[in-house]
């Protein structure tokens, strides 16, 4: 029987291309293209470009909740529904459309972390450990029963890019088990047991630097906002991502910045020092405290992040 998918960014673009690899995907389903970029060229979700590769009937709706749509899907009459971070909630003619259920990938150990930022909001908490969790779906905001979790340890030089990529890859193989597991009777949905917590989206504004907090929380905050949105500051006005930390011994003034020579920036913050490894100047490369260093005459103990 059919399946129809439900996904947009690269996030979902390796389980799309399992259940291809494995299943009979009659309809994928994404956002609508957007305009990218300084040039504001119009750009088709990866998700998109991976099914039109693959001859698979994609659709667009710029409203989820239309009697057009929905007659599409219920033609088809899907054996299941996959949703991977599609980005808008299935209203319940959907949900209620497939004949087996609607089942999620989500990006963490439910019920820790339901909600839109699950990946990222893990880094910034210092979390050590989190998974992907496929569940079926309610009308609920994550919090349908659980079908399978898999977990992974969070390692020290994982970001939200790198994290997000190994999640991205856990989650279509236990999709594939999940699918497998359903029809053999092997696995068998459980509610949903211990404390929710969760994870709201996350805005550019939400990566502004708070220098009070201390250096291992803004190590964490850091590696949760890279590459988007971006932990950034203001240094004499001018923009600056900041893309790799370091915290170390020492004290100083929250947001001071405590160093700048020795190809070494290190700022004040709450408790601790924190050493800036990596930047990006805005509407610049990333590049190492070095080379930002160099040609700038800055004053230690005076100037500070904003």
């Amino acid at each position: 029987m059919s399946l129809i998918f439900f996904g947009t960014p690269g996030f979902a673009v390796p389980s799309l291309r399992a259940l291809i690899n494995e299943e009979d995907v009659s309809l994928v389903v994404t956002q609508p293209d957007k305009l990218k970029g300084r040039g504001h060229i119009l750009s088709s979700p990866p998700v998109k470009e991976l099914a039109l590769a693959y001859g698979i009937r994609v659709v667009q709706p710029p409203k989820i909740r239309d009697e057009e749509f929905y007659n599409i899907v219920k033609s088809i009459a899907p054996e299941f529904i996959v949703v991977v971070a599609y980005g808008k909630i299935l209203p319940g003619e959907v949900l209620k459309s497939p004949l087996s259920g609607c089942i999620n990938v989500h990006g963490s150990l439910l019920p820790k972390y339901r909600g839109a930022a699950p990946i990222q909001w893990a880094l910034i908490n210092g979390e050590r450990i989190t998974g992907v969790t496929t569940m079926l779906m309610d009308t609920g905001i994550d919090t349908g029963d659980i079908l399978q979790r898999t977990q992974v340890e969070i390692l020290d030089d994982d970001n939200y890019e790198t994290l997000s990529g190994k999640l991205a890859g856990l989650g279509a193989k236990t999709l594939v088990e999940t699918l497998r597991g359903i029809r053999s009777g092997m696995v068998r949905p459980a509610p949903q047991s211990g404390e929710a917590t969760y994870a709201p989206p996350l805005r550019k504004a939400d990566g502004r630097i708070n220098w009070s907090r201390s250096a291992h929380e803004l190590l964490h905050f850091v590696k949760g906002m890279h590459p988007w949105p971006s932990a950034f500051s203001y240094l004499n006005g001018e923009l600056i991502k900041i893309i790799r930390v370091k915290p170390i011994d020492g004290d100083g003034v929250a947001g001071r910045l405590e160093k700048a020579s020795g190809g070494q920036i290190v700022a004040g913050t709450g408790k601790g020092l924190l050493l800036v490894e990596e930047l990006q100047p805005g509407g610049r490369r990333i590049m190492s405290a070095e080379a930002f260093l160099a040609g700038r005459k800055l004053k230690e103990g005076y100037e500070t992040f904003s």
